[in-house]
């Protein structure tokens, strides 16, 4: 992370959920992370990809889709309807921020924070402008997926059997501009060598090509 990238804490939603904003001096976008199952703001993965989008320009925000208590009930861990109103909700708070005011925004969410992603898409077509989902679960959205406007990537790993099967379903019902990519050698986590870094190329493309006035 370069010297001109700002990091600060913020707190995000009804619920007052703990986020850190990463802010480059002159942003090009925002992108908006919801992190997995068993996963938090904290995501040592997610902090990487966040880390090398504000090399390119891009302000990131990770927050906490669920508060510790409600953490602690696992079915709210995989309830896909309440991390995408979390999700809308990071959206409607980005809006509101002097700092982030015009700033075109795309999502970018992980195994079951991917499904939360394209739930908010499809509910604020608005206001998202592109998504990326790596290791996503984009079938636990099955019912937001037709109405998904905004430019979607779904990323794989070649290793990862059962969850490339997922996405080749989701994807056929997107109707939306959608690609499917997979990454080969690269198992669920994508903690193989040089497997984040190819998530991180092909997400930077991705939001370059298809966020609003970015690039």
């Amino acid at each position: 992370m370069t010297e001109s990238v700002i990091k600060e804490e913020v707190i995000v939603g009804r619920q007052g959920l703990e986020g850190v904003l990463r802010k480059p001096r002159e942003p090009q976008g925002l992108v908006i992370f919801a992190h997995g199952s068993g996963s938090s703001r904290l995501s040592p993965r997610n902090n990487f990809v966040a880390g090398e989008l504000s090399k390119r320009g891009f302000a990131s925000l990770l927050f906490d889709l669920l508060t510790e208590e409600e953490a602690q009930d696992r079915r709210n861990v995989f309830d896909v309807a309440l991390l995408g109103e979390r999700v809308v909700e990071a959206l409607e708070w980005a809006t509101r921020e002097r700092a982030l005011h015009g700033l075109p925004i795309g999502l970018f969410g992980a195994s079951t924070g991917g499904a939360a992603a394209l739930v908010a898409a499809a509910a604020r077509p608005a206001l998202v402008g592109a998504v990326v989902s790596r290791g996503g679960r984009p079938d636990l959205a099955e019912r937001a997926l037709p109405l998904v406007k905004a430019p979607t990537l779904l990323i794989v790993g070649g290793l990862d059997d059962l969850v490339i099967q997922l996405n080749q379903s989701a994807l056929l019902m997107l109707q939306c501009a959608k690609r499917l990519d997979i990454v080969p050698g690269a198992t669920h986590l994508f903690e193989e060598p040089g497997t984040l870094e190819t998530v991180v190329s092909l997400a930077i493309d991705w939001f370059d090509r298809h966020l609003p006035n970015a690039g």
